[in-house]
């Protein structure tokens, strides 16, 4: 698998639900149209979560697995 460059690091830690996707929301408004943001995510609600918000934002989920206890999640802005 070639490894993702993200453009922008949001790192979520330590927050639950729904801060992560507040602030996924807000930061991924701050790159450009085809972009990837890279958000880290300690709550383990976040992959549903995240999976939904892209889905309902039409943002592509690039990639989501766990490192250790961290989530980490790529998006690309498509709009």
């Amino acid at each position: 698998m070639t490894a993702l460059q993200e453009d922008k690091l949001l790192d979520c830690s330590g927050m639950l639900c729904p801060v992560p996707v507040i602030k996924t929301s807000k930061a991924i408004k701050e790159i450009q149209i085809g972009q990837v943001l890279k958000m880290i995510s300690t709550d383990p609600g976040a992959p549903p979560d995240m999976e939904a918000w892209a889905r309902q934002t039409g943002n592509e989920l690039l990639d989501s697995h766990q490192e250790d206890k961290k989530y980490i999640f790529y998006f690309r802005r498509m709009k």
